[in-house]
This record gives C-alpha cells, structure tokens and sequence, in this order.
C-alpha cells in the first residue's frame, strides 16, 4: 500500500485503519464537501500556501465552516509530513466536508462537527510522460457551473477521465459548444506566435495552483500569458499545448484527437515552463532529461 500509515483525522493523528465514520455523512450522501491536492517534493509541500488558501476560498463558498483556521491546518500538515517520515515524492489529500447528521437536504440547523481527514501517498514524478508528452481527446463540459469550487461534486469528471482512458490518453479537454474550458483534472493551455492562451479564471473552471505558478513564471520568462478563450477550431493551428496540475506539473500535449499539435513533440516553450517550474519546487533529482 502506497498510502502512509499515520493519517490526520479532526486535528488529531491515528492509523488510517482506524478512520470511520457514520454511514449518515454528508459527504458521502450529497458531495457536501470540499478537497484538496499537495504535491510533496522530497518530503516538502509545493505550493503549500496556495492550496491552503484556496481551500478556505472554497468552504466560504459553500458556506462551510472550517474547524480550524490556517495557522492550525498549516501546523498541523506539517506535523503529519513529520509523524510519516515522509522523505520522499508523494502527495496529500487532504478532504472537510459538512460532517454527519441525519441525512436532510438542508444544512444541518443543530451544530455540527465538520469531518476532516489528510493522508499522505507515494507520487513519483511521471517522467517519461513529462518528457515525451501525453495524447488527450476531447469531450463535452458537463459540469456545474461552479467549476471554481474544488467540492467533491466530481462525477462528471470522472466520466471525462475514463472516456480518455478507454481511449489509450491521459486527459479528457473539455469544452462548453467548442470553448475549451480546462481538462477533467488539469487546466489546458495553447501556444499561439510566442503567445500562451487559457480560459479566464472564471467560475467555469478551477484555477489551478500550477497554473497561477505558470503565469508568474511566464512573466519572469517575458512570455506572454494570456487569459482568453480558444475554440476546438483554434487547436488545429496550436504550436504547442500543455496542461498543469499539482501531480502532472507542466505537462505538453502532443495529441488531441488523434490528431499531432505541430509536430508532434513537445514545443520550446513549453520545456523552459518545465524548467522553470523544477528550479521553482526545488528538484534536484531526477529532472527532465529534455533541455531548452
């Protein structure tokens, strides 16, 4: 088993084995709650401010009330690197959702306990994949509208990523009538003349820690970043094409639909992002082997 063995359960720390709760769970029964992602690089967090703070954007948005404020999740996090030993790549998951009560569309009117839980797992970086690039296909958005949330209303997404498993690719791109939103599990992203494109950070998509990253990053590179929306249509003439999320870094396309973007290979553009991003999270193992 890949998951550690010290897991984090309502601010105190227990073996995994020992995590239950009431089949009476909102999260369970509604996908009341919300979640979130860290990448670990050798035992340290990534980003780690970041996916705190978006956490706490997300339980106000849901009307959520945490049981804990930041400094106490923060420490706390920390502690459970610490408890695990972890010295290695991996990832926390780390999920709150509105607790357990006796199952009611409505909020819970009496007080209730928020449920929470973090558990750290094993990630190596996909390299080969990081070097070669991914094929995706395309599919309709069929999502809420509150794309913005990392709740755990994740069904459609799911869906999304096994239509692009059952065809041999890594992501499913999404589209709303031929706008690319984002992909399944990852924001995408298009080079155009020097110039990257992506959806607006609007409600219809999550804004990604690795993609905020991304355009500090482009920034620091003069690329320009641009956040504007390309079609379906647009990716037949792309440059290159890459997506981000916390364990897929920056990761190029190299196929959409069976078709090649370009020339099939990951674009120079692309490659001084994967640069960037490994001098960013401190990786001095195991880089890329690929240079700009």
């Amino acid at each position: 088993m890949s998951v550690y063995p010290i897991i984090l359960s309502q601010m105190n720390f227990t073996h995994r084995d020992n995590l239950t709760y009431p089949y009476e769970e909102r999260g369970l029964q509604f996908g009341d709650g919300i979640y979130e992602v860290i990448r670990i690089y050798n035992g340290k967090y990534h980003l780690f401010e970041k996916h705190v703070n978006r956490l706490f954007r997300s339980a106000e948005a849901i009307k959520l009330n945490l049981p804990f404020t930041k400094e106490e999740v923060s420490e706390r996090l920390l502690e459970l690197l610490k408890k695990n030993e972890m010295t290695t790549d991996g990832k926390v998951y780390l999920q709150v959702t509105r607790g357990s009560v006796t199952r009611n569309h409505a909020f819970p009117t009496d007080d209730i306990i928020a449920n929470f839980y973090a558990y750290i797992e094993n990630q190596p970086r996909p390299l080969s994949l990081l070097e070669n690039g991914v094929k995706t296909i395309t599919q309709p958005d069929l999502r809420w509208k509150l794309c913005h949330i990392k709740s755990l209303n994740l069904l459609p997404n799911v869906l999304a990523k096994q239509a692009a498993n059952e065809k041999n690719s890594f992501e499913s791109i999404l589209h709303l009538d031929g706008t690319v939103t984002e992909g399944s599990s990852a924001n995408i992203f298009l080079i155009k003349d020097g110039n990257i494109y992506t959806h607006p950070a609007t409600e219809r998509i999550l804004k990604g820690c690795v993609r905020m990253l991304v355009e500090r990053l482009a920034g620091e590179l003069n690329i320009p970043f641009i956040e504007e929306t390309f079609t379906l249509e647009d990716i037949k003439s792309a440059d290159e094409m890459f997506l981000t999320s916390s364990t897929s870094e920056v990761m190029p396309i190299v196929e959409v639909d069976g078709e090649k973007i370009a020339n099939g290979t990951p674009g120079t553009i692309t490659r001084q992002l994967q640069k960037a991003y490994e001098l960013d999270a401190k990786i001095t193992i195991d880089p890329i082997k690929a240079t700009v």
